[in-house]
């Protein structure tokens, strides 16, 4: 039986939700947005050559990244957002599987 990660939610929710929006679904809104933001600048990034546009658009990378964190943190301390905890046999296969993945690539020698 998996075990969930969670915080006691706040009570502040309708059991039965109608249309509107509610705390909760405003932010998982701006959660999901600040995810969309933080790939769309990964890739972007990547595809930069101009020394000074990758830096300015690096730095509004990391405050994406901090803006994603916290509204994660929010939903996560208010418990609108759980996680499955891995077990240990789930974390030897993933270890086993990125482990594996090495013997795939060839050595690099500079």
């Amino acid at each position: 039986m998996a075990t969930q990660i969670a915080m006691p939610q706040s009570g502040q929710l309708p059991q039965v939700k109608g249309p509107e929006m509610n705390d909760r679904d405003l932010i998982n809104d701006l959660l999901a947005q600040e995810k969309y933001l933080c790939s769309g600048y990964s890739v972007g990034l990547n595809e930069m050559q101009n020394p000074k546009l990758h830096e300015a658009v690096q730095g509004i990378l990391n405050d994406t990244h901090t803006c994603q964190f916290q509204l994660f943190d929010m939903m996560f301390q208010k418990g609108w957002y759980k996680m499955k905890a891995a077990d240990q046999q789930e974390i030897a296969q993933a270890h086993k599987q990125f482990t594996d993945y090495k013997t795939q690539f060839p050595t690099f020698t500079p």
